[in-house]
């Protein structure tokens, strides 16, 4: 018999099967390297958030608590002699909304930390460090209609996708958003434009009112949302009926 036979209890196989077993791991090798250069070109790059962790910061402003909860600290410049107002989202620790409603009207001081994306900020308030002013400031609201729309995006909870988690979208996050969203977190509707820029919208009901609940089962889908779509100071709402929503 001229073929090799190799025996399992022998020191060493023979040189033909050898040299077959050696290629064959060079080319797995090989190939395991390509495939890795390959996903990690093809991996998105994680977007530019921050969640400030351990970094705790004193903000005042006033509390505007109607169905999602801001704090709106003045700025410097006047619009038309009247104030404007940089408006930042509130979040309490953990997978929770805030409560600001006790606090609504009201000037106050908080301490918390900073959450950002771009040019999108958002406060998680340390718990129990809300301190009133014995000053209330009624902010009446101005908001501009930008009209109906039809817009294409993904549902997110805002805490994550600001930063607290990177990548805070997608169906890789979808359990996490949908616990935070029943927490209280307020949601985002995060849209694309045909150049591939994005813009966030905060998702309330028509009438102005959370809508957690109705939209838990198209979080992190593409879907497509009819409803209207207003400015106030520096933030983007879209007013839309459940029923609206349409998995693409």
């Amino acid at each position: 018999m001229n073929e090799d036979f190799y025996i399992g209890y022998l020191p060493k196989m023979p040189k033909s099967l050898s040299k077959i077993i050696k290629t064959f791991v060079i080319l797995a090798f090989i190939a395991a390297i390509g495939l890795a250069v390959i996903l990690w070109i093809a991996q998105k790059p994680f977007a530019k958030s921050v969640f400030e962790f351990g970094t705790v910061k004193e903000f005042s402003g006033t509390i505007q608590a109607k169905t999602i909860p801001f704090l709106l600290i003045e700025k410097a410049e006047k619009n038309n002699g009247l104030p404007t107002f940089e408006r930042i989202p509130l979040v309490a620790e953990g997978k929770h909304g805030f409560d600001g409603k006790s606090f609504d009207g009201q000037q106050i001081k908080l301490k918390g930390t900073l959450i950002y994306r771009d040019d999108l900020q958002m406060i998680e308030v340390v718990t129990d460090s809300v301190e009133k002013s014995p000053n209330t400031n009624q902010i009446s609201e101005k908001s501009e209609s930008l009209g109906k729309f039809t817009l294409k995006g993904e549902i997110v909870d805002s805490k994550c996708y600001l930063g607290v988690m990177n990548p805070g979208q997608s169906k890789v996050h979808r359990d996490c958003a949908v616990a935070c969203l029943r927490g209280g977190i307020a949601p985002l509707f995060a849209v694309k434009d045909f150049q591939g820029n994005v813009s966030e919208l905060w998702l309330l009901s028509e009438k102005g009112e959370a809508i957690n609940n109705e939209i838990l089962d198209f979080v992190a889908e593409p879907i497509e949302i009819t409803g209207e779509v207003k400015r106030v100071d520096n933030q983007l709402f879209i007013y839309a009926n459940p029923t609206s929503i349409k998995r693409e």
